[in-house]
């Protein structure tokens, strides 16, 4: 990672935690991931060769910078979607700073949209960090999107589990998917498709 990602990655890690922790904020939190997490992005992606990136939930770009930087090292690229038009502004701008806005694609708007229009197998790695309660009814595209051997990573997985165990256990029922839950975080949910 060059430096001046990383300085900016510890400026936007520190802006998150400020503005997040400031009770005036809480309807524009950031609720980025943690800095570990980036990191076992950066390391999934690359372990895993994904060079078709879909993240659901940009927030300012700061998980999108470590799974940017981890694709742009290995020809790949990232699909970001968010439905805020503020923070798709705060992205853009530190995509920019970061040199990595050529390696990413923003998409405005919802989710279950984006996912609808995508063709079957079209994402490698699959990164989800929006609407918790989102998640059951978006699971048919989710896994129709992913190719065989793709990588689906959840966060929040213990944090906000009661929120999610019904997407998790509908995820861990389904035959085609081996999952783990990961203590990285705020835990991370993995799921490969068979």
């Amino acid at each position: 990672m060059h430096p001046s990602l990383k300085t900016l990655l510890d400026e936007l890690a520190a802006y998150g935690d400020a503005h997040d922790g400031d009770a005036a904020n809480r309807a524009s939190r950031m609720l980025n991931i943690t800095p570990d997490t980036g990191a076992f992005l950066a390391v999934l992606v690359r372990a895993t060769g994904a060079r078709r990136i879909l993240e659901i939930g940009t927030s300012n770009g700061y998980s999108t910078l470590w799974l940017a930087d981890a694709a742009a090292a290995i020809g790949g690229a990232v699909a970001t979607v968010e439905l805020s038009p503020a923070k798709i502004a705060m992205a853009h701008t530190n995509f920019t700073r970061a040199g990595l806005l050529d390696r990413i694609t923003q998409h405005e708007g919802d989710a279950g949209a984006v996912l609808a229009g995508l063709d079957d197998g079209a994402v490698d790695l699959l990164f989800l960090d929006s609407q918790r309660s989102a998640y059951l009814d978006w699971w048919p595209q989710l896994k129709r999107v992913l190719r065989a051997g793709g990588l689906l990573v959840v966060d929040n997985a213990t944090s906000h589990a009661g929120e999610m165990a019904a997407f998790t256990a509908a995820v861990r029922a389904d035959a085609g998917f081996t999952t783990s839950l990961v203590p990285v975080g705020k835990g991370e949910f993995l799921a490969v498709k068979s």
